[in-house]
């Protein structure tokens, strides 16, 4: 297995017609199906990056942009951002395209973490990302500061750490009621 491997090498594309049967009660193609198509092409990039099996530690951030609708082509796109020492970041775009109009929308973009597994269930050191050009030194940053952010995140609310004094100022703009006794 070589030390490093650029983006280019395990990048992975897909293309589906969205049927009726991928659809919600509002006629529009369920997120779940398009989340799930999400998962299966960061695990093949994954895969493909580290040669062996991967699962999925966690998803950054998922927002639907916008809607597909029963009829068009979905695109899904899968690339390498960022390799830790077990774990990577497969960055995900999600295009439809509707087939008579050829307009193309940007639907979705999101960030796997997969981690390489052997056979017993044990981590795997992966091949690191060899980046050649700006866009990846962007997007291996971008990976760093969301790691980091993640763990800023997961401190400050974490039970022992938490002090509701801290937030109660903040929640009385929400649209919440206190009854603590």
């Amino acid at each position: 297995m070589s030390t490093f491997k650029t983006a280019s090498e395990s990048k992975v594309s897909i293309t589906e017609l969205m049927l009726p049967s991928h659809s919600n009660f509002g006629g529009k193609v369920h997120g779940g199906y398009i989340l799930n198509l999400m998962d299966q092409i960061a695990f093949a990039c994954a895969s493909k990056h580290s040669r062996s099996y991967c699962v999925t530690a966690s998803v950054n951030r998922v927002d639907f942009l916008n809607p597909i609708e029963v009829g068009e082509l979905v695109t899904l796109k899968a690339s390498i951002n960022y390799t830790g020492r077990t774990s990577m970041v497969v960055g995900v775009r999600v295009e439809s395209e509707n087939i008579t109009t050829g307009v193309k929308k940007h639907c979705n973009s999101s960030y796997f973490t997969m981690v390489a597994k052997d056979a017993h269930g044990k981590s795997l050191v992966v091949p690191g990302l060899l980046v050649e050009d700006k866009q990846g030194i962007r997007r291996f940053a971008r990976s760093i500061r969301r790691k980091e952010q993640a763990f800023k995140r997961s401190n400050t609310f974490e039970s022992s750490n938490f002090k509701v004094e801290d937030f109660l100022d903040s929640l009385e703009k929400e649209n919440v009621k206190i009854a603590i006794k």
